[in-house]
């Protein structure tokens, strides 16, 4: 008897691949995905303009151009700079912000943030070194849309 040779059949036998359910991540076992993978990063040295909807959290290391609509989180980074209308829950700006920004609930200006334009709030915190210059203001429920800047 001779020794079994291998095949020539070109079979290879799959290895069981390990899959890592990271927390926001979307599941990659064909569910839906969750709403919490509703994140959109805009990267360092990116620009983004546009409409941006139905993002839950946008992150801001580059520069965006835009509507940010239907959302609950915006976080400006110290590089990033925003420019354009938003109407956000809560904000933490530690870069540019330029334009209209309406925060519903709490707007975080770190000690890097600068905001110029009109701005409304439902509760404002402010590090030492924060800057907001233009048309502040309390944001009152019944203010449903977001105000016009013509003067």
């Amino acid at each position: 008897m001779q020794p079994s040779k291998p095949s020539s059949s070109g079979f290879v036998p799959e290895i069981p691949r390990r899959t890592l359910d990271l927390p926001g991540s979307s599941s990659r076992r064909g569910g839906a995905p969750r709403s919490e993978s509703k994140k959109l990063t805009v990267g360092p040295e990116i620009s983004l303009t546009g409409e941006i909807t139905a993002c839950d959290s946008l992150i801001v290391e580059g520069t965006v151009d835009a509507t940010l609509e239907n959302s609950r989180h915006l976080e400006v980074t110290d590089s990033g700079h925003f420019k354009g209308k938003v109407m956000i829950d809560e904000a933490i700006i530690g870069g540019r912000f330029e334009g209209t920004l309406v925060v519903r609930k709490t707007l975080h200006v770190r000690s890097s943030g600068r905001i110029t334009g009109s701005v409304r709030f439902g509760q404002l915190e402010v590090e030492l070194g924060g800057q907001i210059d233009g048309d502040i203001a309390v944001f009152k429920d019944d203010t449903a849309s977001v105000p016009e800047t013509s003067e």
